[in-house]
């Protein structure tokens, strides 16, 4: 708390109280001030360069200027966006209202899910849309969810093929699936360009009818049907989530035209992610448990559409 304090003195603001929020990735902090409130964001030590905390921050503020509802970031004293102190990377947000479209584990409850969804895939298409109409500056530098991040030799999140608690077949398996996922990401035309990629209900909040975006620390360069799949992988197993599919993607297509059909391998590629990314984080609660449920989950993914490719053969 006693840094968090240190790096408020570099913003023009003047809090009267300041409290921990959340703490997932990063340490995010609420500041009360006279003129509203602040999400302060510490950053997870070593996840993400000076560059490319600055660039997502560009970015934001390019996206909250075509009319989206995402946080606004707010400049320092000295005019940046990102302030470092001891090697402790902070910068600051307007925080927005609203409540968690929900939270991991935890069944949704929403007076209207569809219609909700349907507000989501639409407020996807014109995040991709803000996004494909901006010019980035030449240095922006942000994570790159293609082909090599994703099951490439380092991928983003780790080489999910090498987690050490997966057993002889489901590694055999895993294993399989990149190696022809590599190649179905060859063909086609998939539309790639910048993506939030970690539309999770824990990183939209629901205000009345609006839906409000944050937490764009993964965001970067990917397929916009990954996009679509990193929401569409924690609602299967809502009772309606067929129903919720549907609308997701009918919502999306009403703004912003996408093909679906190769929907099922980034369901499945998005599912091997998870199976990486614990794999640095077992200090975390529930880990082992987390850590089973991500490889069951996989394994059902890539079976599912390693099954339906076999079927087109």
């Amino acid at each position: 708390m006693k840094r968090a304090h240190q790096a408020l003195e570099n913003w023009d603001i003047q809090p009267t109280d300041v409290n921990l929020a959340a703490e997932r990735e990063n340490k995010v902090y609420r500041v009360t001030t006279p003129n509203g409130d602040y999400a302060l964001r510490q950053h997870r030590a070593g996840y993400r360069t000076d560059a490319e905390l600055a660039s997502e921050l560009i970015w934001m503020a390019a996206v909250k200027a075509s009319g989206l509802d995402v946080p606004q970031p707010i400049a320092a004293k000295d005019g940046t966006f990102l302030t470092v102190i001891d090697s402790v990377q902070f910068d600051i947000l307007t925080w927005l209202p609203g409540r968690q479209l929900g939270a991991h584990g935890t069944p949704l409850d929403l007076e209207n899910p569809e219609q909700t969804f349907r507000t989501l895939g639409q407020s996807m298409a014109k995040l991709h849309n803000a996004s494909d109409a901006w010019t980035p500056p030449t240095d922006f530098t942000r994570p790159a969810w293609n082909a090599d991040g994703l099951i490439g030799e380092t991928p983003l999140w780790g080489r999910f093929w090498d987690n050490p608690t997966l057993a002889h077949g489901q590694r055999e398996l895993l294993e399989s699936f990149r190696a022809k996922a590599c190649a179905a990401l060859k063909e086609g035309d998939h539309d790639f360009g910048l993506i939030h990629a970690d539309m999770l209900r824990e990183n939209v909040l629901v205000d009345g009818e609006i839906l409000r975006i944050i937490d764009f620390d993964d965001g970067g360069h990917g397929f916009r049907l990954f996009e679509l799949a990193t929401t569409l992988f924690r609602v299967k197993d809502e009772p309606n989530s067929v129903e919720l599919t549907t609308a997701l993607i009918d919502g999306y297509q009403s703004i912003r035209p996408i093909n679906i059909t190769h929907l099922p391998l980034f369901m499945a590629l998005r599912a091997c992610t998870y199976v990486g990314w614990i794999v640095t984080r077992m200090e975390l609660p529930n880990a082992e448990k987390r850590n089973i449920e991500h490889i069951q989950n996989a394994t059902q993914a890539v079976a599912k559409w390693l099954e339906t490719e076999l079927s087109h053969v």
